[in-house]
Parts: structure tokens; C-alpha cells; sequence
């Protein structure tokens, strides 16, 4: 794999060459369901930049689109206007340029981790056999796999299910990763703990990353750049630029500039939110207005 040293937000580190990373631009994209006059506007639009090299982190709220933008970038989807740009070049169906990890597990079952992460150049034969033993082991040793090489799925845990998939992506180098709330329903230490590897990884190999999330804390802890959406017809709300220091530790999430993004977060998210509920009853907003204050008090 081409590799070169490179500088990240300050640190030193190995990391994948120019090559495998890309910048993709998003350029008024509108998605649409159905037919007249029942048509439903999913996005209506929507313009933003994955830059090279950075994690961008896309939040907003429920079912507003998310998942539907992911599959535009992919390519599993055609928006109905507007431009989804990769290195300029016009994206018109998936491409192993563009990688994503889904909420649910792909693994193979009948397969060892090692065979589950090693498996795309093995079919592709990108890579001798020693090669491609090197680079699978040194990435399992990455994610604390390096000991469960020879366990099937039925044998990990959830958390070592997501850290194997992670790398069985990353072993690929595609240009961009795209990221579909990997970690949603894991209990919270397995979800801290996926956040540390998966933050280890993009920091010892920064590519153009896409991580969409839920999750406020989540997201400004692992964004160079946040991406904050509105509710349907979905709308690019604001773009924030996260400027913590990375090796990220999770002692910044007491930090004042952590503080200060999550706040600056929660309050556009909140407005956002009660527009949803403009038409719902006065009992289901006391109780959305509790939900809010408890998590701006970091309860």
C-alpha cells in the first residue's frame, strides 16, 4: 500500500498517499419520492464539500435524510437535479471508489475476521499473498483484532463485529468513506470504544470520511468539519468547523471549546426539532423540552 508521512491538525503520522483520498462536492441536490401530486421531498437543494483528508460528520434530525444522502454519494441512488462531484468527475452509480459501512452487519458468516477483512483484494488480487497477510494483520492489530484472526462472527462480539468490518472497508482504500450510523444501537461503552478505534484509524490513515450520526457528543467528537441538517425538506442548516486538537482523547468532551460546540449544536437541532412539532400536541413538547434540557446539561 502507498504510504507517506503526513501532517494532520498538527500530529505527525503514516498515513495513505493522495491517491487513495478525494474531495466530493455536493452541488444543489434535490431527491424526490413518488409522483404528482403525492411527490415527497426527501432533499431539496442540498450543497456541501467532503474535503480531502478530513472526517466530516453529517448530524440532523430523525428521518430527515440522512440515510438517503449516503446512498446518493454512493451511488445506489440518483438525485432527481443537481451534482454529486468526485474529483470533479460526475458520480453515476456506486463504484469502489466509495466505500459504506451500514448500521447493519455484513460480514460473511462462513468466514474467519481474517478472511472477512482480506477478502476484496483477495478477489481483486491487488496484493501478494504476504502483502495482503501484512496489511490485513497490521489493521486487525489496529482495532485489537489482532488475537480473534481466526474466530468466525458467530464468535466476536458486537464490537469487535464493527471494529472487523471498519477495516475490512479500509483495507479496500477506497477515496472516500461513508459511514451510516456504523454504531447505533450498541450499549454506550461498546459505542466509546468503537468512537476510540475508529478515530485511531482515520488519524493513523486520514482519507475523506462521511460519518453520519444521531448522536451530538459523537459527532463533534470525531468532526474536523460537522455538517448540521434541517428537518424535510432537508436543507444544509450550518457548517461548523471543529477545531479540536487531534490525537482526539475523550477528555476534551469536558473542554470549554467542546462545550461551546456542542451548545452552538444542540440549540440549532432544537430549533430544528420544534418545527417538527409545530403541528403535535402541547404534552409531546414538554416532553421533547425535557428530553433537551436534560442533554444540554449533559445529563
Amino acid at each position: 500500500m502507498a504510504q507517506a508521512i503526513s501532517k494532520h491538525n498538527g500530529s505527525s503520522h503514516v498515513g495513505l498517499s493522495q491517491e487513495f483520498s478525494a474531495e466530493m462536492r455536493i452541488e444543489n441536490v434535490r431527491k424526490t419520492y413518488g409522483l404528482e401530486p403525492q411527490v415527497k421531498v426527501i432533499l431539496d437543494d442540498c450543497s456541501f464539500v467532503l474535503e480531502n483528508r478530513k472526517l466530516t460528520v453529517l448530524i440532523g434530525p430523525s428521518g430527515c435524510g440522512k440515510s438517503t444522502l449516503i446512498n446518493v454519494l454512493a451511488g445506489y441512488e440518483i438525485p432527481n437535479s443537481g451534482k454529486v462531484l468526485l474529483d470533479g468527475h460526475p458520480v453515476r452509480g456506486p463504484g469502489p471508489d466509495r466505500l459504506v459501512v451500514f448500521q447493519e452487519t455484513a460480514l460473511f458468516p462462513w468466514m474467519t475476521t481474517f478472511a472477512n477483512v482480506s477478502y476484496g483484494p483477495m478477489v481483486r488480487r491487488e496484493m501478494g499473498k504476504k502483502q495482503l497477510h501484512a496489511e490485513t494483520m497490521k489493521l486487525l492489530k489496529l482495532v485489537g483484532l489482532e488475537a480473534f484472526a481466526d474466530k468466525y462472527p458467530s464468535q466476536l462480539s458486537g464490537g469487535m463485529i464493527r471494529r472487523a468490518e471498519l477495516v475490512r472497508a479500509l483495507i479496500n482504500r477506497p477515496k472516500v468513506m461513508l459511514m451510516d450510523e456504523p454504531f447505533r444501537g450498541l450499549d454506550a461503552m461498546t459505542r466509546a470504544l468503537l468512537q476510540e478505534y475508529y478515530v485511531r484509524l482515520f488519524e493513523a490513515r486520514p482519507a475523506t470520511n462521511l460519518f453520519v450520526t444521531s448522536e451530538v457528543e459523537e459527532a463533534i467528537f470525531l468532526a474536523d468539519r460537522l455538517i448540521i441538517m434541517s428537518n424535510r425538506p432537508t436543507r444544509i442548516r450550518k457548517i461548523m468547523n471543529i477545531d479540536l486538537q487531534r490525537p482526539r482523547k475523550f477528555k476534551m468532551l469536558t473542554s470549554k471549546e467542546y462545550l461551546g460546540y456542542k451548545g452552538e449544536a444542540l440549540d440549532i437541532l432544537y430549533d430544528e426539532a420544534m418545527k417538527a412539532f409545530d403541528s403535535v400536541q402541547k404534552g409531546v413538547k414538554v416532553d421533547f423540552l425535557e428530553a433537551y434540557s436534560r442533554a444540554g446539561n449533559g445529563s
